[in-house]
């Protein structure tokens, strides 16, 4: 039935004509009718399995952010996380049933407003008592911030909520507790939700701050293969990241959903532009797409888009690698990420300006979801803030990501060189990491290393596939772009050249174009009215038209009457 979803009447409706709430809830309907059609078993979840990642890379996410949030944060991080302790704690299977069942919604309450980036220092509080514990919120700081936790769209909600636990005044640590939320109408006493406004031009949600007022809970919320064991960790950073396990399965997911947008974009862009007309000499009709300045940017799109789609295969073997230190596999999904979602931001920002006036409206998809892509920068960990830190564990040697050998291709060359680079510097320097010259020197340079290592390896991984040359070819131009300079220093290849470079491959590409637009094959999972003349007709009668009988006062008989 997955094959078949975009068919379904729930994803038929322009959710633009709906109202916030309307849209809204849609989403939760349509999460929940993606995940069951999946049939994803408790074991999939566990150990992220080929259907697992399957579900994730389904082009309908892009369609509708907001029904992916709600599914990423419910299968990969709520059922992902206790679906360890299953075998210890039987008493969490009714729990566990019901989020199956998507009878419930799971919410993952673990960053709050003063503590974004720096949860490890969360201020949530459970205190032990003689029946089980207090989970309180002690200043506004603490609220948990953001996911939807509002009781408004017809599904009882809990949450696996991070709080510190207190027992006889100490600090034991940050743990999990189980927090039921709301039911279908009304929050549980103690627990308030306050909603947020509206993030700016993107799909809506329920985006809410959470905070609890001295909730009681059970002995059993505890998250825990032992809930018995109180004691506090011999490591508390080892045992918060062994908390947080889900992350960077999640910081790799997270980047799914921009694959197939990135493939709208190239659909869009491409379509629009071979159907729009301008009139020539003789009042002769030419598309748009005759303009090196229309085809470029839709081909970078195209070219990036088949070649990300490839290399996300890659990545999901490498983070699901046991065999791998798992430093390494997180490193990969960093790189995953950050290459993925950059990559989107560039093409989508590119393409939807080429569509003049039309690029700018939510009907067509693209400005929303270059909307919706900064809020993906952002969560399951902010791209910057990750480069960081694995920029600064290479640098210190903690451990290495393999990367093609320079002679390979340019791409290979240039992340191998920056690196050294930067590498050189640091032994140069002879500071410390967390230094103010390191802060200074370093530190900017950290996410674009990390994302030409991306470049790299998705490139790397395009060669042993059976993509064509004139889509590698396009896509290192692509590429080479963003560091024009080191091509020109180290390369040898001026800027005259690249542009008879970028040339070149453009009149590669170009007599394919109508084909390899077809196969990215989205067009009827992201419907945009104006690739079509007639589905654009269709959609304009779906529109409100306002008309009336009032007279104008500038009608000739009306204006001498009042004069």
């Amino acid at each position: 039935m997955a094959q078949h979803l975009h068919a379904h009447p729930l994803f038929h409706p322009h959710s633009e004509l709906l109202s916030p709430d309307e849209r809204i809830a849609l989403s939760y309907k349509r999460a929940r009718l993606l995940f069951k059609s999946y049939g994803l078993t408790l074991r999939d979840i566990q150990y992220c399995s080929p259907r697992f990642w399957e579900m994730f890379r389904d082009p309908l996410f892009a369609a509708d952010i907001s029904m992916f949030t709600v599914v990423v944060v419910h299968v990969n991080l709520v059922l992902g996380t206790l679906s360890r302790h299953l075998k210890h704690r039987p008493d969490l299977r009714p729990l566990v049933d019901s989020l199956m069942r998507f009878e419930t919604i799971g919410i993952y309450l673990l960053s709050e407003r003063g503590h974004g980036l720096d949860a490890f220092n969360i201020e949530t509080t459970a205190t032990k008592t003689p029946n089980g514990f207090l989970l309180h919120t002690p200043r506004e700081e603490g609220a948990k911030f953001m996911p939807g936790t509002s009781p408004l769209y017809g599904f009882p909600k809990v949450a696996l909520t991070m709080a510190r636990l207190i027992v006889d005044g100490e600090d034991r640590g940050t743990r999990f507790f189980v927090v039921p939320l709301c039911n279908t109408r009304e929050m549980y006493q103690g627990v308030e939700s306050i909603t947020l406004p509206r993030r700016s031009g993107t799909h809506p949600f329920d985006w809410s701050i959470t905070r609890f007022n001295n909730v009681r809970l059970p002995p059993t919320a505890l998250i825990s293969s032992d809930p018995n064991d109180l004691s506090r960790p011999s490591d508390p950073s080892f045992a918060w990241w062994n908390e947080i396990w889900r992350i960077p399965f999640g910081t790799l997911g997270i980047a799914s959903p921009w694959i197939p947008a990135l493939k709208a974009t190239a659909y869009t862009g491409g379509r629009y532009s071979m159907v729009r007309c301008i009139l020539g000499k003789g009042d002769k009709p030419y598309p748009i797409f005759s303009f090196r300045t229309q085809q470029l940017p839709v081909l970078r799109a195209t070219a990036t888009a088949i070649v990300m789609d490839n290399w996300y295969s890659s990545l999901i073997d490498a983070v699901m690698d046991n065999t791998l230190d798992p430093n390494v596999r997180h490193a990969y999904a960093v790189i995953g990420k950050t290459t993925v979602i950059r990559h989107f931001q560039r093409c989508v920002s590119e393409v939807s300006e080429r569509l003049g006036a039309q690029g700018t409206f939510e009907h067509n998809h693209l400005a929303k979801l270059e909307n919706d892509a900064k809020g993906a920068i952002i969560a399951e960990g902010d791209v910057l803030t990750l480069c960081i830190r694995l920029f600064s564990e290479l640098l210190l040697g903690r451990y290495q990501i393999p990367l093609p050998p320079s002679s390979e291709s340019l791409l290979a060359s240039h992340a191998s060189s920056i690196f050294q680079e930067n590498l050189l510097l640091f032994e140069t320097l002879k500071c410390d990491h967390r230094s103010p010259t390191f802060n200074s020197l370093l530190l900017p340079q950290a996410e674009l290393v990390i994302e030409s290592m991306g470049h790299a390896l998705a490139y790397s991984s395009a060669l042993k596939s059976d993509i064509p040359k004139y889509v590698l070819d396009m896509y290192e131009c692509a590429v080479i772009s963003r560091d024009s300079a080191w091509y020109t220093e180290q390369a040898g290849l001026g800027r005259m050249e690249q542009r008879k470079r970028e040339d070149k491959a453009v009149e590669g590409m170009l007599p394919h174009f109508s084909e390899l637009v077809t196969s990215l094959d989205v067009g009827e999972t992201l419907r945009a009215p104006i690739v079509e003349d007639g589905l654009w007709k269709r959609y304009l009668e779906r529109l409100t038209v306002h008309s009336g009988n009032a007279v104008s006062p500038l009608v000739p008989e009306q204006f001498h009457a009042m004069l």
